[in-house]
C-alpha cells in the first residue's frame, strides 16, 4: 500500500525523535530521507535537531538535489541519500546518524565485519567501513559508492552509520542493529576472546535467509563477513603476569640445560 505525503512527513518526524532519544545524535547531528512515488525525495533540513522537527519542517528535492517544496534548507549531506537512491532501485529511505558505539568503531578504523552474532549475519552480512571523506562534498559519495551495491549498513570512518532500507522503519531497524552488534563486539574485546561462527554456520543462516524472505544484496562474498576456522584451536588469553611468568620460566630452563 502507498503511503500519502503526509504519512511520510509523519513517518519521518517520528523516526528522528526515537534516533534522538536514542542517543544516536546530538545536537543537529544526523539526516533522514524518504523516496517518494514521483522519485523525489522528502527530508530533513539542516541544523535542526532531530528530536524536536515538525512536519512542515521537511523538504522536498528532486533527484538533482534541488529544492522542490519547503521552507528551509535540506541537510548538506542529500547527495550521499541521492547515490544510495540512483544506486539501489530497492531503497525507499536512509537513516544517517552517529550512534555513539558505532561511531566509536568507525573513528577506530575497525569495521563491523566478524560473524559474531547469527542475527546480524542473517540481515546485514557485516558492516564495512568506508574510507574518510568530507562532510558535505563529493568525498564522501566518492567514499562510499563502492560499498552501496553489495551492503545495507556502512561505518562512515570518522563520522557515523548509514544503513537503509524498503521503507523508513526498516532502514532505523538496521541503524538499531549495527549500534546493537558494535555494543556486543565490543563487549567480546572486553571479555578478551570471541567466537566466529564458521562457514557451514554462515551457509545455514543464507538459507535461512530466503526461508524468511530478507531481500537486498547478498550477505557474504570476499571475507565478509570474517568467519572462523573449522576446527581451529581455541584462543587463550593471558594476563601480563602470567605471560612474564611463562617466559622467565622457559629462560630458566634454558639456563639449567646449558
Amino acid at each position: 500500500m502507498t503511503k500519502s505525503l503526509e504519512q511520510h512527513r509523519k513517518d519521518i518526524v517520528e523516526i528522528g525523535r526515537r534516533i534522538y532519544q536514542l542517543g544516536y545524535v546530538a545536537a543537529f547531528d544526523g539526516n533522514i530521507s524518504v523516496r517518494l512515488e514521483n522519485g523525489n525525495v522528502l527530508a530533513t533540513p539542516t541544523a535542526m535537531s532531530k528530536g524536536f522537527m515538525a512536519e512542515e519542517d521537511l523538504v522536498i528535492v528532486d533527484p538533482e538535489g534541488r529544492a522542490v517544496e519547503g521552507k528551509r534548507k535540506v541537510s548538506s549531506e542529500i547527495a550521499m541519500h541521492l547515490l544510495i537512491y540512483r544506486l539501489r532501485s530497492d531503497v525507499q529511505a536512509v537513516v544517517h546518524a552517529h550512534p555513539p558505539c558505532a561511531t566509536g568503531y568507525a573513528a577506530a578504523g575497525v569495521p563491523l565485519t566478524k560473524a559474531i552474532l547469527a542475527e546480524v549475519v542473517l540481515v546485514l552480512g557485516c558492516i564495512p567501513l568506508t574510507r574518510y571523506g568530507t562532510t558535505g562534498t563529493s568525498e564522501l559519495t566518492d567514499a562510499i559508492r563502492d560499498y552501496v551495491p553489495r551492503h545495507d549498513a556502512l561505518l562512515l570512518a570518522n563520522h557515523g552509520v548509514v544503513t537503509y532500507g524498503s521503507d523508513l522503519f526498516l532502514a532505523h531497524a538496521k541503524m538499531e542493529t549495527v549500534e546493537h552488534f558494535a555494543r556486543i563486539s565490543l563487549t567480546t574485546k572486553v571479555l578478551g576472546r570471541e567466537t566466529l561462527l564458521s562457514g557451514e554456520d554462515v551457509d545455514k543462516l543464507l538459507v535461512a535467509r530466503e526461508k524468511y524472505g530478507i531481500r537486498g544484496p547478498s550477505p557474504v562474498g570476499e571475507g565478509c563477513p570474517a568467519l572462523g576456522e573449522e576446527g581451529s584451536e581455541p584462543r587463550i588469553t593471558l594476563t601480563r603476569s602470567q605471560l612474564v611468568d611463562i617466559i622467565q620460566s622457559a629462560l630458566m630452563s634454558l639456563q639449567k640445560g646449558r
